[in-house]
Parts: structure tokens; C-alpha cells; sequence
């Protein structure tokens, strides 16, 4: 198992003359998106796509809070960096070529105590070598209530690349282009077998038997399953975390323009809880992290006994749980108490009540851990004579799609 490339990896297996036909698992933004650059660069590929819901886009492509993301956080020639910063400037352009709605309006990231203010100097550092520009350093008061008018802290961070969008409409618009280029789209069709017989992968699923020369697994809540169908080891595992959401009363709307995020912790594996505006207007508040007891749990009541026991079983996740027993309870509890949600917020926003929140949505998150109970922090791949399998792809996925499907492309191309 390899971390994703920072250079181009030489295809094994066929040459690509002789590949023909191709099979995408997978309909959310990185399998789309993926099939979109396969047929812009091969045109006569014979491309199917299958999806295992009724509709594309279904769980993290759309259970998200709609932010393009530019790369500030990742670590400096990682995958997440590289990818995003070159996949927002191919997102912004798809919607703007498309109509898809969308708005770079910037984002505040705000530190609020002491230990905070380091940390966001090295963001700023992080975020000038991945190559952005326009970041600039402010000192608390006056100069963050220029940007945001109820923002408390002592210092922040203005980061104008940051935007929101549709994402919905973008898997609307990419399975158009997909099946314009003559791509066929086939949804409620869960794979249940994969097998490789010969030069040719058997794909059974109750829309039908499907064959290609090459399998591409853009899964994501169920990567780490539809890889084992193709006959790998589980190395890493997804374990779902879920994300849950407040939306601002529209009375209170005011209290954010755009966006505002904290300073990450360090010692918390998360982003923390932050504001969002809507592109279909709104402001969003969120989102925390538990452990969900479904891969599709968008809900504290729904329980899948398998996922559940596939993730209690999983070593890692137990030392996870034990490195993290702060942050866990922290989480729990701000599941449980709106209250306590709240609290977190007015970290940044103090003018801001429990009753100022009306319950949101909720997301899940498709994180790849490994058994010594890490969270994998890059784009993470397996890649096979006849198959590449995206095995940890969350955010800046979305954001990053275009360029992740780009860099598949060009992989299975060689």
C-alpha cells in the first residue's frame, strides 16, 4: 500500500492501446469527476460508471457544508495540498463554465487563546508554500470586525481563496458531461462480486453482470469492502465518523458573513466546530465528530449491526478511542447538549445564544484508520495491474475532485 504519489506513477499492467473498457464503483464528486477526465483524455473508452443508490451523489458529495476548500491546512507537498489547491482553481472554473452557483467569498480563521496565535503563523506559512496568495496576518478587534463584525479574537488569519458551492449541482452537471461523452451511468447497482478472470474483471450486481478491463474503486464510505471483493487485505479500515450540523435562525443570520473557522488543535484530529454560510443561503454551525453506529448513520438512532460490529472489532479503533479519551467525551457531550454545541461556537462568536440554533444536517465522514489507531491524514491509494482502489479520500475531496479524477486519468494512462 503506497500514500498518494507527488509525481506520476508509470501504468502497470496493459499497455493503453489495448484497454478498452473501464468500470468506475462509485457515483459521489471523485467517481464522477474521475470518469470525466478519463473520457476528456480517452474518447473511445468504453466507460461504465455504477452507483449503489438510487441517485448520484448520495452521501458525502452532498452531506457536507458546500466550502471549497484551498489548501491551507495540508502539509506542503502532500497530496491534500497539492490537489487542492490545483483542484479549486478547476472546480471554480467547472462551475463557471457550467452555471453552477457558487462564490469566493473568503474565510476567517480565528485564534482565540494564546497558545492559538503560533499555530496560526504556521498556518500561514503552510498555506504560503503550497502557493497561495493574498493571506494575510490580523491583529484582533477592529481589524476582524472589518471581516466579521461579531468575531472575538486575539488574532486571525484572512484567506480570500476560500468559497462555497453547490455541490449537488456539480454531480448534476458531471454525470451530463459523463454521458454526453458517450459514458454509461447506472445507479441502484451494488456490487456484491468482483472477480478477475484473465485479462477481465466480472462485475455481478443486481442491475446486472458487468466486464472491463480495468476497475477503478472511488467508493468511498465502502472502499476499504468493494477492495476486499477485489481480493485485498484490509491494511486500513473506515471507520464513520459523523458530523452533525445547527443552522442559525434566519433571525440571526446576521451574526456571520461567511465563514469562520478556529485555529485546529494540534491534539485534535478534527477541524473543530465553525460557521458557513450557504450558496443557497443560510448559515450552517458545525460540525462535531462521533463515532457513528452506520456507515450511512446520519442519524444518533441508526444502527447497522454489521458496520457496528466491523468497527468495534477493528483494533484501531480501540487505540484510537484510548489516545483520544478528551476529545471523545468532548464530542459525545456535544452531540447530546445543544448547550454545549453552542459553547463551542462562542469561542469565536460570543454574541451567539442556544437559542439562536435550529437542528441541521448531519454528514459522515469516510476516514481511513490504521490498526495502530491513526487516522490516515493524506489521499491514500491502492494500486493493482487492473484495479486502483481510493482508499481514504475526505475533505478537501470534493473540492478536489477534478484534480483527484485528473491524477487517476493519468495514472491508469500511464
Amino acid at each position: 500500500m503506497t500514500r498518494w504519489p507527488t509525481g506520476r506513477l508509470g501504468f502497470i499492467g496493459r499497455a493503453p492501446s489495448e484497454m478498452t473498457s473501464l468500470l468506475i464503483i462509485g457515483g459521489g464528486l471523485v467517481g464522477l469527476a474521475t470518469a470525466y477526465r478519463l473520457l476528456e483524455r480517452q474518447p473511445s473508452l468504453r466507460l461504465t460508471l455504477l452507483e449503489k443508490e438510487a441517485r448520484l451523489g448520495a452521501h458525502q458529495s452532498t452531506h457536507n457544508s458546500g466550502v471549497l476548500h484551498c489548501g491551507l491546512y495540508y502539509r506542503p507537498g502532500s497530496a491534500k495540498a497539492r490537489l487542492a489547491v490545483r483542484g479549486i482553481q478547476q472546480m471554480i472554473e467547472f462551475c463557471r463554465q457550467e452555471g453552477v452557483p457558487h462564490e469566493v467569498c473568503g474565510k476567517l480563521v480565528v485564534a482565540t487563546r494564546e497558545e492559538e496565535v503560533p499555530r496560526l503563523d504556521e498556518l500561514l506559512r503552510r498555506g504560503a508554500a503550497n502557493g497561495l496568495n493574498g493571506l494575510r496576518r490580523l491583529v484582533g478587534g477592529a481589524e476582524l470586525r472589518q471581516i466579521e463584525p461579531h468575531v472575538t479574537g486575539l488574532a486571525g488569519a484572512h484567506v480570500p481563496q476560500e468559497g462555497i458551492v453547490d455541490y449537488a449541482a456539480v454531480v448534476d452537471r458531471l454525470a451530463r458531461r459523463i454521458q454526453e461523452r458517450g459514458g454509461r451511468i447506472v445507479t441502484s447497482a451494488r456490487v456484491t462480486a468482483l472477480d478477475l478472470h484473465g485479462a477481465t474483471w466480472q462485475v455481478t450486481s443486481p442491475a446486472g453482470e458487468f466486464a472491463a478491463d480495468f476497475l477503478v474503486n472511488c467508493t468511498g464510505l465502502h472502499c476499504d469492502r468493494i477492495a476486499a471483493l477485489a481480493g485485498e487485505r484490509r491494511e486500513v479500515r473506515i471507520v464513520p465518523f459523523r458530523g452533525e450540523y445547527y443552522r442559525l435562525k434566519p433571525e440571526r443570520g446576521d451574526l456571520v458573513r461567511n465563514l469562520i473557522y478556529p485555529v485546529p488543535d494540534p491534539k485534535f484530529p478534527f477541524l473543530g466546530v465553525h460557521f458557513t454560510r450557504l450558496i443557497q443561503g443560510g448559515v450552517e454551525a458545525g460540525p462535531n465528530a462521533v463515532l457513528a453506529f452506520a456507515r450511512e448513520g446520519y442519524r444518533f438512532s441508526t444502527v447497522n449491526l454489521s458496520d457496528l460490529a466491523d468497527a468495534l472489532s477493528f483494533p484501531g479503533l480501540w487505540r484510537f478511542l484510548w489516545n483520544h479519551p478528551a476529545m471523545v467525551k468532548q464530542e459525545l457531550l456535544q452531540s447530546l447538549s445543544r448547550e454545549r454545541f453552542c459553547a463551542a461556537l462562542q469561542r469565536l462568536v460570543p454574541d451567539l445564544r442556544p437559542n439562536d440554533l435550529a437542528p441541521g444536517g448531519a454528514g459522515v465522514r469516510a476516514q481511513a484508520m490504521t490498526p495502530g489507531g491513526e487516522l490516515v491524514q493524506d489521499f491514500h491509494l491502492l494500486r493493482r495491474e487492473r484495479a486502483l482502489h481510493v482508499l481514504n479520500a475526505p475533505s478537501p475531496a470534493a473540492t478536489a475532485s477534478l484534480a483527484i479524477g485528473e491524477e487517476i486519468a493519468s495514472l491508469v494512462a500511464g
